[in-house]
């Protein structure tokens, strides 16, 4: 990234970065409410709430190409001053995902329970996994239409009426959970309730959004194929990032409760801090995408760079917040003695890994704005090989416990960090274009 190329105007990059915190931050922030209601249920519950959360964040970010790849294909369209049919490439995104949505609504309720014993083992923290899950995966389609809503809307540089949205329906969810969980005294089962009925009022307001615009709403075969195109990259990368997470969870609950609570408390917030960093690499995305659409590598490049020194830079402050609120902040979730004695072995991995995180999230965004999914995919394949699965699963062979499993963790985002920093330094990946074939990826 020698090339400094063309610097975008802070406050353009702020207007995109800020509503899309929202959203990104309205869906973990949720989770992390939901996991403080349930935490007091006890580690049972709350282990079962890892377990199943984890097995719904795999489904669902198997299909991020909703979200990810819509918008890489609509910023270039909009970049090229081709609104209209920027538009287009949602509606047939959101076609895609409630049609791939009832699929997944109607697995679920066969497989729940064999997949949730198969991680944890048969025993109470697979059976609650399992009730929780099936009630969530209710709303699979619901999820998608949302994934897909807010990929079209980044690619037009529209950032607010997402936040609109995802607020409203998570709003609505987080008024519902603990009043479901306990006046209603349904428990576990009340939150996943919560969930879904927020999931259901964000998916209307998306679709609500696209018969607004006028574009065609029609069902094309053609371009849901070639969306698809673009998601198999992605769905590979999103694998390697899955089958390494759902592994640290499963070893976390064969560890034990006390360990899968402590682990889900921790994994929650980096989840959630990843997404605040993402923020700034949703706008570089769209940034990105539209200067390279608009025939400007020297535009995307600078951007790419600049949203690079953001990413480090915010990295470290969070890691440093994180580092002073070390004692405090656990207790929120749990009062569970055996659960916060846990949570140290894997805070101090969390905490150091924010400056790596920055820079790696911002560069994602970058190389998913110019449609650079196949590097990405071998990348994060090559990083889960090669560092996190192997130290996962040594972890459980000689009982290194949370340590072991963040150890892992560190080692993949180090590796991601050097192969996008290389990536970046190279060059190739800004290629112009209002679309970009597979020829060029």
């Amino acid at each position: 990234m020698s090339d400094q190329g063309e610097r975008v105007a802070p406050r353009q990059l702020l207007a995109l970065a800020v509503p899309a915190l929202g959203v990104l931050a309205a869906e973990p922030l949720y989770v992390l409410i939901d996991t403080a209601v349930i935490g007091h249920l006890g580690a049972v519950p709350l282990a079962g709430l890892a377990l199943g959360g984890t097995l719904f964040t795999l489904v669902s970010s198997q299909l991020t190409f909703l979200t990810y790849g819509t918008t890489a294909r609509t910023a270039r369209l909009h970049g090229a001053g081709r609104r209209k049919d920027a538009v287009a490439e949602g509606a047939q995104a959101t076609w895609l995902g409630a049609s791939v949505g009832v699929v997944l609504l109607l697995l679920a309720q066969l497989l729940a329970v064999p997949v949730a014993e198969l991680l944890a083992g048969p025993g109470p923290i697979a059976d609650a996994a399992a009730t929780w899950l099936r009630i969530a995966l209710l709303g699979a389609p619901m999820v998608l239409i949302t994934m897909a809503g807010n990929g079209w809307m980044r690619g037009v540089q529209d950032t607010a009426r997402p936040l609109r949205y995802v607020l409203i329906g998570n709003g609505v969810s987080a008024v519902l959970c603990p009043l479901f969980v306990y006046p209603f005294g349904w428990g576990l089962e009340g939150s996943a309730i919560a969930n879904l009925i927020g999931q259901t009022i964000a998916a209307a307001l998306f679709v609500r959004a696209l018969i607004v615009e006028r574009a065609p709403l029609k069902p094309e075969l053609s371009k849901m194929r070639a969306q698809l195109g673009l998601g198999r990259d992605l769905v590979l990368r999103t694998l390697a990032f899955q089958a390494c997470f759902l592994s640290a969870t499963s070893v976390a609950a064969r560890t034990g409760a006390e360990a899968a609570a402590a682990h889900q408390v921790v994994w929650q917030l980096w989840t959630f801090l990843a997404l605040v960093l993402d923020s700034l690499a949703i706008a570089a995305q769209s940034l990105v995408g539209a200067a390279l659409g608009g025939g400007s590598a020297q535009r995307a490049k600078g951007i790419a760079r600049q949203v690079t020194w953001y990413g480090l830079v915010f990295g470290v402050v969070l890691g440093l917040v994180f580092a002073a609120l070390a004692g405090p902040l656990p207790a929120l979730f749990t009062t569970d003695g055996a659960v916060l004695a846990e949570i140290p072995h894997a805070w101090w991995f969390f905490v150091f890994q924010q400056p790596v995180a920055g820079v790696v999230f911002a560069l994602d965004g970058v190389f998913l704005g110019a449609g650079d999914a196949a590097y990405l995919r071998n990348a994060s394949l090559l990083s889960a090989a090669v560092g996190y699965l192997p130290l996962i699963w040594l972890a459980l062979a000689f009982g290194w416990g949370l340590a072991g499993i963040w150890t892992g963790l560190s080692v993949f985002m180090i590796l991601r960090l050097a192969t996008l920093l290389l990536r970046a330094r190279s060059g190739r990946w800004a290629v112009v274009g209002a679309t970009r074939t597979p020829a060029t990826a």
